[in-house]
C-alpha cells in the first residue's frame, strides 16, 4: 500500500497567505491532516464487489422484463390463433 505525505507547515502557509490566521490555519490543518489518516483507501476490490452487484441485479431485472414479454408475445399469438 503506497503512503501519501501531507507536508502541513506548507499547507498552513498557503492558508495564511490566502488570509486565514495562524489559529484557523492549523485548526484547517489538522483537521484536514486527521481526516486523511483516518479515512480508508478505496481499493479495485471494492469497486469490483459493488460493480459485481449492479450486473447481478441488471441481470436479474432483465430476466423478469424478458420473461413478462415472452409471455405477453404467447397470449397475443394465442389470441391471434383463436381469431383465425
Amino acid at each position: 500500500m503506497t503512503t501519501v505525505t501531507f507536508d502541513t507547515l506548507k499547507f498552513v502557509q498557503t492558508l495564511k497567505k490566502s488570509g486565514f490566521d495562524d489559529k484557523q490555519a492549523e485548526a484547517v490543518a489538522q483537521a484536514f491532516s486527521d481526516a486523511q489518516s483516518e479515512g480508508q483507501p478505496v481499493t479495485r476490490d471494492y469497486f469490483d464487489m459493488h460493480l459485481k452487484a449492479e450486473i447481478e441485479a441488471s441481470k436479474a431485472d432483465m430476466i423478469k422484463w424478458i420473461a413478462g414479454l415472452l409471455i405477453a408475445q404467447a397470449g397475443l399469438v394465442a389470441a391471434l390463433v383463436k381469431l383465425l
